[in-house]
């Protein structure tokens, strides 16, 4: 087979990959600088090279063929790397650039963004763009630089920093404590528990590493997000098991109050993950350094 039909020109993609996202040749043409009728004229092309319509009409509708669709799921994914290794390069030659950083919601919100401005400080030339993210995912085709995550530290093809350990600690609102007072770890067992998805077992460890019945558990609502439990803590719905390092400020206004002193260590660790490729890239390689200082201090 021809080579030139398997590597069509970059306008022609371009052409395709704006038209496919945009639904629309005048849209295209318009994000482009070019014409509608020079944007049909490309897609017409990638068509005839690679011998398969790619959009179809219904009405004044245009809509991708089962082909098409296939076509912009990878295309997408080829041209982000493509941007992503273009950005590599000007990141090599100039020491600055960009990083596409996946971190989870609460943690970005309560202990990253009010850092953040120290990196900038540092190092003005570089941006983060921070995309939220829970639970595991390739960061190649998302076109993310770095993640950080949750859990033992093992993540398949990515270097792993371990930033804090996690210690977690029983929350209420105050007047729930008022009104069912918690003593000793036991007195929990009356209350409605808040669980969060993605960690559906720590009240249970929590209860055995206290010799408490599991039995007398009362499990209550889940949250994805860790935000949304903090705020039905705080609000009475149930009593919240949270790292202690999330929910300093509502202890410290009295938003919500912590029953028992005794902090319960998960074995879970915040960490930040790199994929081997970028962890030598100037922006990544400043992001991870000045993060990991963060967390020593």
């Amino acid at each position: 087979m021809n080579p030139r039909r398997l590597t069509p020109s970059m306008s022609l993609l371009l052409a395709f990959e704006a038209s496919a996202r945009l639904m629309s040749f005048t849209q295209a043409g318009r994000e482009l600088s070019l014409s509608q009728s020079a944007i049909s004229k490309q897609v017409q092309a990638l068509e005839a090279l690679l011998g398969v319509a790619l959009f179809r009409r219904e009405g004044r509708r245009l809509l991708l063929t089962a082909a098409g669709e296939v076509y912009q799921r990878e295309l997408a994914q080829g041209l982000q790397r493509i941007r992503s290794a273009s950005l590599q390069a000007i990141a090599h030659g100039t020491g600055a650039g960009a990083l596409h950083l996946a971190a989870l919601p609460t943690f970005t919100a309560k202990w990253l963004l009010p850092k953040l401005s120290d990196f900038y400080k540092e190092h003005p030339g570089v941006l983060v763009h921070i995309h939220s993210r829970i639970g595991r995912f390739d960061p190649d085709p998302a076109g993310v630089d770095a993640v950080i995550g949750v859990g033992d530290g093992d993540w398949p093809g990515l270097q792993a920093h371990h930033l804090l350990d996690e210690y977690v600690v029983p929350v209420m609102s105050p007047q729930v404590a008022r009104e069912f007072p918690v003593k000793r770890p036991a007195d929990l067992a009356g209350h409605l528990l808040l669980q969060l998805a993605s960690r559906s077992d720590v009240w249970q460890r929590w209860f055995q590493a206290h010799g408490l019945d599991e039995a007398a558990m009362r499990p209550g609502p889940r949250f994805e997000l860790t935000s949304h439990l903090i705020q039905a803590a705080a609000s009475g719905i149930g009593v919240g098991l949270l790292p202690q390092f999330l929910v300093r400020d509502e202890l410290a206004s009295g938003v919500l109050v912590q029953p028992t002193a005794e902090p319960f260590a998960t074995g879970a660790a915040y960490y930040l993950f790199i994929p081997k490729a970028k962890a030598d890239l100037p922006p990544v390689a400043a992001f991870r350094n000045w993060l990991l200082d963060q967390a020593m201090q």
